[in-house]
């Protein structure tokens, strides 16, 4: 008898709440509907369709390489599917990602990876791929990555308020960082010299810390050269080192003075072209002195499609 009395009860209950449950569910599909580049710096690269010409690698690559000039050029959209150093450095990870984002028909595509040391590089410590870095990013357990809006991803990686998609909406304007429909993510940013050059010695800081801690990995060596042997199938891969400024090279170069040897043997090897714009860091300007500012992205990138379409004609 109390059973039954506490199952009627609890039914009674259910059906009480059930419209206010309703009502929060409807509410949060409508904020989520407006979620665009503003949302956060990942959010489109999974609410777009397919691509079948993409750009790869980390956040040197995602504001650095501009989709639309490569597309005025190229005649193809591009998509750009870098995120940052820390989610999507190569490896199994970004490999299983790129398999989920890329069109499965793509036939005659446009693979552009951006290669820096340290999107090869890992921790000394680390000895197990599952303390990788990447495994806490989206990119590892994301399903979908063409849906808009993409539900899974705010439920999965959004820890804001969800009022904020709505009142932060790009209609109302673009944040400082605004991730393009095409994965272009342009920075808006104080460029006056001063601040500049805080920004840069702060990066050279950081940048003189991790070449103590890290190491070119096998297993990213290994993983960049399985998505290009993937991508290989599908169409032509070009390898782009980008510049940064003079002291971030320099600490490169410190830490890993054949780095160009080691892309030009891949490309040999892989039987794909490289393009290297890391001697010509002083006809660029730079945010931080590690990433592009955004005139000479446009700048760049014109000259990586100029490089394309030079091979193309031989």
């Amino acid at each position: 008898m109390n059973l039954f009395i506490f199952s009627f009860s609890m039914k009674k209950f259910l059906i009480k709440i059930l419209p206010y449950f309703a009502a929060v569910l409807i509410v949060l599909a409508i904020l989520g509907s407006y979620a665009d580049g503003n949302t956060d710096d990942n959010y489109m690269h999974f609410a777009v369709k397919k691509p079948q010409n993409v750009i790869l690698g980390d956040s040197r690559g995602s504001q650095g390489v501009v989709p639309g000039v490569l597309k005025k050029k190229l005649s193809r959209d591009f998509d750009n599917f870098s995120l940052n150093i820390v989610e999507s450095p190569y490896g199994q990870v970004y490999f299983k990602a790129l398999k989920r984002k890329l069109d499965p028909e793509t036939k005659n595509g446009t693979f552009i990876f951006t290669v820096s040391p340290w999107n090869l590089s890992l921790n000394k410590s680390i000895k197990e791929e599952k303390d990788f870095p990447e495994e806490h990013s989206p990119l590892n357990d994301m399903h979908f990555y063409d849906q808009s809006p993409n539900y899974e991803y705010l439920l999965k990686h959004y820890t804001r308020s969800w009022f904020k998609i709505y009142t932060e909406r790009a209609e109302l304007g673009r944040s400082n960082t605004f991730l393009h429909n095409d994965g272009w993510l342009e920075v808006n940013i104080n460029m006056h010299p001063d601040s500049v050059a805080v920004r840069t010695n702060k990066k050279e800081l950081f940048y003189k810390d991790l070449a103590n801690t890290v190491e070119l990995s096998p297993e990213r060596l290994r993983a960049i050269n399985e998505m290009i042997n993937y991508l290989r199938t599908k169409g032509k891969v070009y390898l782009v080192r980008l510049p940064t400024s003079e002291g971030l090279m320099a600490i490169e170069n410190r830490k890993y003075p054949y780095f160009n040897k080691l892309l030009r043997d891949i490309a040999r090897k892989q039987n794909v072209q490289f393009f290297d714009f890391s001697k010509n860091y002083s006809e660029y300007d730079y945010t931080d002195g590690n990433h592009l500012y955004k005139k000479s992205s446009l700048r760049i990138t014109d000259r990586i499609a100029d490089s394309i379409l030079a091979v193309r004609r031989k």
